[in-house]
């Protein structure tokens, strides 16, 4: 599977999206649950690319929201794994925030996410064999 570089690498993850209005709060930014669970969602699809191993979330660390994300916008969310324990691993989760019709990008949420390996019995196991 290569060395450690190379998986952290390999596992690297980007979700884009448009930011509809039915995602939207009534004041017409992106929801921060729903910015939270994209996140997550691509936290874990990286971590189960790092570890081709069943992960759940454990911990969230601290989440920084620098700026709304209003409706009209397009999102591209940014997975990188930071670090790697015996059982688990800590995935780093960037939003970037672009307007659809320039050229303007930026960092608007940031946060990271830990999860940990389980085996069929849904115990902690060894993330890399």
């Amino acid at each position: 599977m290569g060395t450690l570089e190379e998986r952290i690498s390999k596992s690297e993850t980007h979700i884009f999206k448009a930011v509809f209005p039915s995602t939207t709060n009534h004041y017409d930014t992106l929801f921060g649950g729903t910015a939270l669970h994209l996140m997550d969602e691509v936290a874990f699809i990286c971590a189960t690319r790092f570890s081709r191993k069943k992960v759940v979330t454990i911990s969230t660390g601290q989440i920084d929201f620098k700026k709304a994300i209003p409706a009209g916008t397009l999102i591209e969310l940014v997975a990188k794994v930071i670090s790697v324990g015996r059982t688990s691993c800590k995935i780093h989760v960037d939003i970037f925030m672009e307007q659809m019709y320039s050229e303007l990008r930026e960092t608007v949420v940031s946060g990271t996410f830990s999860f940990v390996a389980v085996d069929e019995n849904k115990k902690p196991t060894p993330i890399l064999d």
